[in-house]
């Protein structure tokens, strides 16, 4: 009996305390909260102070006791995490997943940062938003939901665009960088930032249903530029605004991502320096890749390095860093008509043919009525079924139109205003050969200006 009310007082010993800390918590909280927002966004560079050392508390034994309890974890590593400062570039469907773990892991210092606002079409892969935050920055939403996680860990929300002026004063206050930006501008930048400053890179992307991971300057490894010495042309660089992703892949990356850093930040060692980690969500298959060493005429890990200090990326890369599509301009004005133009085409009824060049994925989400379907891929291999259904159409609407004109017009649109030029400069190659009875022209800004511009109803994706 005895022994009993021993245990019961032990327990309810126990809840008290239990009880004690969800109060404390509570009150930090509070503390914390500022005019609905427990944060203040910071939109330029800061000093920040050096994290102290401290012993673990009461408190921090039991949130982390299950990863205490690891022998490669133990004390010693769970310290080691506290003591470690984390910069996440870019809070969207890789940033959110790793910034959670990391902090749900004990990390002590997370700078979270994002330029960009939350939207709708976020929700689906970027799991720190939420509906209610729909229009606030990414970063500040991020932190909002860290700390309803983790008040423990130190948030610091960035609300601004990296650059070449900002980054090396912004990186070299971290331990750890987390590459989770989604633009080739963005990913030279953070690369060649972590290399002067000698900072290990964690760095993953995902595009459709495929992931790549990789750990850079690390322990004498390789660096991006290693790999890639020279940015690929813009107009071949797909993003997940115009490829599409499916949101758990990004997950299962920037998951990873938060395990490379927690091993490297506790001591252990990452797994993917001089490795790339891919991942293939169609088959369910990860494969692991050698990457070659550290190459000796690296522009900026080398040790006689061209690039000594940051320059304009946006440049260099000829491309805006940004994940918005980006804006090509392929055609002269004279090839091109706007959406406008082509509203009072249609009411006044004038005859023409309309080539959507869409992918048939995408034209089974929203197309306009009377649209002929001719996927640039097609048109790139000149397909001759293709073609002929394109002359097809082209000889049965001038013909059921009465049409006598020396040229027919054809008009070509896309999603964006990017594939329509492409597409027109195809056909234009072409007008010296079946189709040179042609006046072939693209609709700038595509389907989601018709959107934007015309008709609200039409669906935006």
């Amino acid at each position: 009996m005895e022994a009993e009310i021993a245990r019961l007082r032990d327990e309810l010993a126990k809840k008290e305390q239990e009880v004690e800390r969800l109060k404390a918590a509570a009150a930090r909280l509070h503390q914390n909260s500022h005019s609905g927002n427990m944060f203040t966004l910071v939109k330029q560079v800061t000093e920040i102070p050096i994290l102290e050392e401290k012993s673990l508390s009461n408190e921090e034994i039991m949130r982390y006791s299950r990863q205490l309890i690891i022998p490669e974890i133990g004390v010693k590593g769970q310290r080691n995490l506290s003591q470690k400062a984390v910069l996440i570039v870019g809070c969207g469907g890789l940033g959110c997943p790793a910034a959670q773990y990391l902090a749900a892991a004990g990390i002590g210092r997370l700078g979270l940062l994002d330029y960009d606002e939350v939207e709708l079409s976020n929700l689906q892969r970027q799991v720190l938003h939420a509906e209610d935050k729909v229009g606030m920055s990414k970063a500040l939403s991020a932190a909002t939901a860290i700390n309803r996680l983790n008040s423990n860990v130190e948030c610091l929300p960035y609300h601004f665009q990296l650059n070449f002026k900002n980054a090396t004063q912004l990186i070299q206050q971290y331990d750890i960088v987390v590459d989770c930006s989604d633009n080739v501008p963005t990913r030279y930048l953070v690369n060649d930032a972590c290399v002067l400053n000698g900072k290990p890179l964690v760095s993953a992307s995902a595009l459709r249903m495929e992931g790549q991971l990789t750990v850079y300057n690390y322990n004498g490894g390789p660096c991006y530029r290693c790999l890639f010495p020279k940015p690929p042309p813009p107009e071949t660089v797909t993003n997940c605004s115009d490829g599409g992703v499916l949101g758990v892949v990004p997950g299962i990356m920037g998951c990873i991502q938060a395990l490379e850093v927690l091993k490297i930040a506790s001591g252990i060692g990452p797994s993917y320096s001089q490795q790339m980690l891919v991942f293939d969500a169609l088959e369910a298959r990860f494969r692991t890749i050698k990457l070659r060493q550290k190459q000796p005429t690296c522009a900026v890990c080398s040790e006689n390095p061209t690039v000594k200090d940051l320059i304009d990326y946006e440049m260099f890369c000829d491309s805006a860093a940004t994940d918005q599509c980006q804006t090509l301009n392929l055609l002269t004005g004279e090839q091109r008509i706007t959406v406008q133009e082509y509203k009072c085409l249609l009411d006044e009824d004038i005859p023409h043919v309309l080539v959507d060049v869409r992918p048939p994925v995408e034209v089974d989400i929203c197309h306009l009525p009377n649209s002929i379907y001719i996927p640039l891929t097609e048109l790139e291999e000149r397909t001759v079924e293709y073609m002929k259904h394109l002359q097809n159409n082209i000889n049965e609407r001038r013909c059921k139109a009465g049409s006598d004109k020396v040229t027919f017009p054809v008009y070509v649109i896309c999603k964006q205003g990017n594939d329509s030029q492409k597409a027109v400069k195809i056909l234009q190659e072409m007008l010296n050969n079946e189709l040179c009875s042609l006046s072939v022209k693209d609709i700038r800004g595509g389907l989601m200006t018709w959107a934007r511009m015309i008709d609200p109803t039409f669906p935006q994706y």
